[in-house]
């Protein structure tokens, strides 16, 4: 999937860039499997804000996805489609009841594949089985925390696991971040990396495509009164800041390590942090 850049015809669509849609096939949604997003984003049932920075955006249905297919299933592949809500692409596929279904595209998957979730699955990208009858090695997506949980590791545009060991109860698994971490070999995955790999080289371009997607504009804090946050106030920046960089409620940030007494990190085999140069 190659990134189409715009013609500079204005100084906003100079270096924009989007993604090709010619690999969707399909133009409207499944009614059956969209929901109505109700609500102002970001605000809890009390309408206080709850994360910052997010509002307005264009209307979209949210895709129902269905992220826990049980072993036994047969797909065929109808259409490859657009999603809104996420980066990468989603797949409707047809189950053998005629049952219709979301799930998402794996790199390369096209209307007529066909795909199968069960124990005894052959490794085919696409295919869905679990971690002890997957080789070592092999790249998967859609990884399984809790088996029958549903997929939760490994959904966006283009990301992907590898599976790198397995040792009696517990498979290693590197996720996307570098993190090498314990999921249950009974945990199901698909196999083959995400879809829509390019999505992360897009040029924005200009602040009116962002607020589009919903996103509200940020500012730094050294430039709010001392009212809305700890680096707010001075007197023009003569004097350098007299605290370590902090969010707007004072918990230090910048490299300030907040995961405290997880009960999953004796899950964790090798920390995404470790190797890296400080």
């Amino acid at each position: 999937m190659p990134v189409k850049a715009y013609n500079p015809t204005t100084p906003a669509r100079r270096g924009m860039s989007t993604q090709d849609f010619d690999a969707i096939t399909a133009k409207k949604p499944v009614k059956s499997l969209i929901k109505i997003k109700k609500g102002p984003v970001a605000r809890n049932n009390q309408g206080r804000i709850t994360t910052r920075h997010r509002g307005g955006g264009a209307r979209r249905y949210y895709r129902l996805l269905n992220f826990k297919l049980v072993p036994g299933t047969a797909l065929s592949v109808e259409q490859i489609e657009y999603d809104p809500n996420r980066s990468a692409r989603i797949a409707r596929v047809k189950d053998q009841n005629g049952g219709l279904h979301y799930i998402l595209a794996a790199k390369g998957m096209k209307p007529g594949k066909k795909l199968v979730v069960e124990e005894e699955a052959a490794v085919g990208r696409g295919n869905r089985l679990p971690l002890k009858n997957i080789p070592n090695g092999t790249v998967i997506h859609a990884v399984e925390l809790q088996p029958g949980k549903g997929a939760q590791l490994a959904r966006g545009a283009g990301a992907s696991a590898q599976l790198v060991a397995k040792e009696d109860k517990w498979a290693q698994v590197r996720l996307p971040s570098g993190e090498i971490r314990l999921v249950s070999v009974e945990a199901m995955a698909s196999i083959g990396p995400v879809g829509n790999e390019q999505h992360q080289n897009v040029q924005i371009g200009s602040a009116g495509r962002k607020r589009r997607m919903g996103i509200r504009p940020t500012v730094r804090g050294v430039v709010m009164a001392a009212a809305d946050h700890p680096h707010g106030g001075g007197d023009g920046g003569r004097h350098r800041m007299a605290r370590p960089p902090t969010t707007p409620w004072g918990q230090k940030t910048l490299g300030y390590k907040t995961r405290r007494r997880k009960m999953t990190n004796k899950f964790i085999v090798r920390s995404r942090h470790q190797g890296k140069r400080r």
